[in-house]
Order: C-alpha cells, then sequence, then structure tokens
C-alpha cells in the first residue's frame, strides 16, 4: 500500500517544471519512497517529464473534458488531443497516468459530447493504458466573485459556468463560499456521466465522483 501525496494542489506541475527543479527533484524523492506516491494534475503536457524516471512513484493525472467545453474554458492550455494522446508516451516512461473527467459542465449537448470524448479515450489509449487506468469525475464548482472577473474579460465562458437556474451555494472545506450544481442535478449527472463511462470506457475504473 502506498500513501499518496499531491504536489501540486495550487499550481500546474507540468508548467512548473519548466521553469525550476522542483519538480524533477520531487519524482526523484519519491522514486526512492517504496511506501509513497506522489501525484498532480495537469493541463498541459510537458514531454521534458519523460525523462525523469519515476518508476511508478509518480502519478500524472491529465484533465480531460469535451472539446466544446475545452476551447471556451481551458485557455493557454494544451489541448484535450494532445493530452490524450501523451498518455501512453507518459505510461511508457513509468508514470502512472489517471485521469480526472473535469469540470464536467452540465449543458445542452453534454451527454453526447462526453460519448464522443470517452469514445475517443476508448480507441486511442493502448491495452497497457487501460489497465492501470482510473478517473476521478468532478462537476463544475464556481463562486460569485470569480463570476464577476470573468464578465470583464470572458463573459462567453460565464454562460457555461453560471447558472443560477441549476446551481445552490456550498461552502467549500477551504471556507469560501462557492455555488454548485444542486443536488438533484448533480445527482443525475454524476449518475449519467458513470452509466456513459460504463457503456464506453468500461475499463475506467472511477474513484471517486463528486
Amino acid at each position: 500500500m502506498s500513501w499518496v501525496y499531491d504536489i501540486g494542489e495550487n499550481s500546474d506541475c507540468s508548467v512548473d517544471a519548466m521553469v525550476s527543479d522542483n519538480v524533477a527533484d520531487l519524482v526523484a524523492t519519491f522514486r526512492q519512497l517504496p511506501t509513497a506516491k506522489a501525484s498532480f494534475a495537469t493541463k498541459y503536457v510537458n514531454r521534458q517529464l519523460l525523462d525523469l524516471d519515476p518508476a511508478g512513484r509518480t502519478r500524472i493525472r491529465f484533465s480531460v473534458m469535451p472539446d466544446r467545453d475545452a476551447r471556451v474554458l481551458d485557455i493557454r492550455t494544451s489541448r484535450v488531443g494532445e493530452r490524450i494522446a501523451a498518455v501512453d508516451d507518459f505510461v511508457a516512461a513509468g508514470y502512472e497516468v489517471h485521469l480526472n473527467l473535469s469540470p464536467v459542465v452540465l449543458r445542452d449537448g453534454w451527454e453526447q459530447d462526453w460519448t464522443t470524448l470517452l469514445q475517443q479515450l476508448d480507441d486511442e489509449l493502448s491495452p497497457v493504458a487501460k489497465r492501470q487506468a482510473a478517473a476521478e469525475v468532478i462537476l463544475l464548482t464556481h463562486n460569485r466573485a470569480l463570476h464577476e472577473v470573468n464578465l470583464g474579460w470572458h463573459p462567453q465562458a460565464e454562460e457555461l459556468l453560471w447558472r443560477p437556474d441549476l446551481q445552490q451555494p456550498k461552502r467549500s472545506g477551504n471556507g469560501q463560499d462557492n455555488v454548485r450544481y444542486r443536488n438533484d442535478v448533480k445527482r443525475a449527472g454524476v449518475a449519467r456521466l458513470e452509466s456513459l463511462i460504463a457503456t464506453h470506457a468500461p475499463w475506467l475504473q472511477v474513484r471517486y465522483a463528486f
């Protein structure tokens, strides 16, 4: 059994590794720890990380979402197709590679677009990558302060993110006042996405969904 430590909660380690040796040092440290594993989520493909020899002790979680959402919400990141194409290479380099299905945005057509994405994963990932894959399903959380900022520079995104008709207040563990989908909306969304995964990517274990 290994304890898993998140090393990139407030940043993207793939980007950090381009300007600092800290990520490489952490990968090297965890390589020597038989009961501990590093983990970080990323939206950026940094192929320099392929040279670090993690020996299975670092988990990379590539965040993916339908391209229709990503082109509005994932500004200045690697395209989702590029992240998917990198999975096999990172597995071959000794990383454990998981997927973050995040954020799941509930809007018209979301089920068909997630079906297309899951089919892409099933078509493009190798059997080796599939055997070690797992996923976190994270439905959209937002907050009013960020909503107000976004209205000034990226209002198109707020058409997807700010849905008072579907959302309710949420006090997060860090004390921040956020909004998330109403309990009934969220419950139905999680159940539907889990059903789509079971149908189109049955090899993808869902670690948790929230």
